[in-house]
């Protein structure tokens, strides 16, 4: 059952690399923080969420990634569909003129003539530059708790206080590579999160998944992932672990086909990208059998591809680099090396 909150709810060997982008008026990238919201820069963002509303309501989707830089005086807004929910992030404050001017065009959406076939619920906006700030329901009734559906697979969406919702958009070709790689394969998911990955591997027929995550809560989310899916749990091990205490249990499950490795680029007390990265990869040659393949991810705007590519040279000889995974065409970049980098790494024998 969802739960509404009216008007307001407080949020308890080729390499593809994704599309890239121009700045479309070429202007440097210091004044993009002071142009004014006008009218044009809002009928930019206007068009390009109207073209890319989904066609059924349970859908999943970024519809607009101003964040990747391609659109000038957007860089710091995204726009989902999230099952009938339009979710707004501001990454960044605003001027008040600009802010009022966000939201007036906002509410126009609704009297936009697509509006009424649109499947959108309710039009919500959350503040990500302010600390625990509830998201606001500009329209609508809002829901917390979704269930989306991504390319046939149900995931259960909280928008709470958290800043993610639990699942990230930009993953999708890699949860995609999971399905179609993971048949009759034992699968090691670390910084499982709430499974996404998991739940991808079982529905291409994995012969298990153990998944490694400290946070409890999203691990459990996960099994509600697979629960969703019909899924076989018996199938899925959960363990909420330090990855770097937990090297003997995980062994025990072992030796695995497939390792991912989707870190948090910092994560207070437990991870440090730059430092422990290489930790995890010295480790991959004796968990991995022959023929085995890492997914190996880093979300780090400052760490280019080449950063994982020359870890794993270092620290993992035995394996080597295959390709680096597309980014759905909706994470358009003026820079490829600042959105995801997924890449496949494979033992030689």
């Amino acid at each position: 059952m969802t739960e509404s909150f009216g008007s307001v709810f407080f949020l308890s060997k080729s390499i593809h690399y994704g599309k890239e982008c121009t700045n479309q008026y070429n202007t440097p990238f210091s004044q993009k923080d002071t142009m004014a919201m006008t009218p044009a820069i809002l009928d930019t963002l206007t068009q390009h969420v109207f073209a890319q509303l989904p066609q059924t309501p349970n859908q999943v989707r970024r519809l607009f990634h101003g964040r990747g830089r391609c659109f000038e005086g957007l860089e710091q807004i995204t726009v989902d569909f999230l099952a009938g929910q339009l979710f707004i992030a501001l990454f960044k404050e605003i001027s008040p003129a600009d802010e009022h001017s966000l939201m007036e065009r906002l509410l126009s959406w609704t009297q936009q003539e697509a509006w009424p076939t649109s499947n959108i619920k309710a039009l919500l906006i959350q503040y990500r530059y302010r600390p625990n700030h509830p998201t606001q329901v500009l329209w609508g009734e809002g829901e917390k708790d979704l269930v989306v559906d991504e390319e046939g697979l149900k995931f259960q969406l909280t928008l709470g206080r958290n800043q993610n919702a639990g699942l990230f958009l930009d993953m999708r070709y890699g949860r995609r590579w999971v399905t179609e790689h993971s048949q009759n394969k034992r699968v090691l998911n670390l910084f499982a999160y709430t499974c996404g990955f998991s739940v991808a591997a079982i529905e291409g027929k994995a012969e298990m998944v153990v998944n490694l995550d400290m946070a409890k809560g999203a691990l459990n989310r996960g099994r509600d992932n697979h629960r969703l899916n019909d899924h076989d749990l018996t199938k899925v091990k959960f363990f909420a672990h330090d990855i770097f205490k937990s090297w003997g249990k995980i062994k025990k499950y072992g030796h695995y086909d497939l390792i991912i490795i989707d870190p948090p680029s910092f994560q207070k007390g437990s991870f440090a990208l730059t430092t422990d990265y290489q930790k995890i990869l010295r480790r991959l040659p004796e968990l991995l059998n022959e023929n085995g393949q890492v997914l190996a991810c880093v979300n780090d705007p400052s760490l280019p591809a080449q950063f994982l590519i020359d870890s794993m040279q270092l620290e993992a000889p035995e394996l080597h680099f295959q390709c680096r995974l597309e980014n759905p065409p909706e994470f358009p970049d003026i820079d490829i090396e600042s959105g995801l980098k997924a890449l496949i790494f494979s033992k030689s024998t």
